[in-house]
């Protein structure tokens, strides 16, 4: 008998971080566990200007502040603050972050188109 858990739980510590578009990211729901997007706890300390064409992005600020350029305007960013960014739009963050992101549908990694 196969039994599938219908949940998954992961502990950002125990999860090995990598440099990556926005900063030190630690995947905690990627696409290989096949839910319906995935969630990423990422350190920013200046993310590079990019866009995604198939997902869009929820980041919710755990810590910290600065902001983040999106198309042609820049917003504050600071502890608490949720951010939704949808498909198509170019974005940055912009100083000594720690955020959650939530990426709709799975695939984003695979979905980054850097500007600069």
């Amino acid at each position: 008998m196969t039994t599938t858990t219908p949940f998954l739980r992961r502990d950002p510590a125990e999860v090995q971080p990598w440099a990556e578009t926005c900063g030190q990211i630690r995947c905690l729901i990627e696409e290989k566990d096949g839910a319906a997007g995935e969630i990423h706890h990422v350190e920013i300390r200046d993310a590079k200007l990019h866009y995604h064409e198939r997902t869009d992005e929820f980041y919710y600020v755990i810590s910290g502040q600065g902001s983040m350029i999106l198309d042609d305007a820049e917003i504050k960013l600071h502890t608490g603050v949720v951010v939704y960014v949808p498909r198509g739009v170019r974005h940055k963050a912009k100083g000594n972050l720690t955020v959650l992101t939530v990426c709709v549908p799975r695939g984003v990694l695979s979905d980054v188109h850097e500007l600069e």
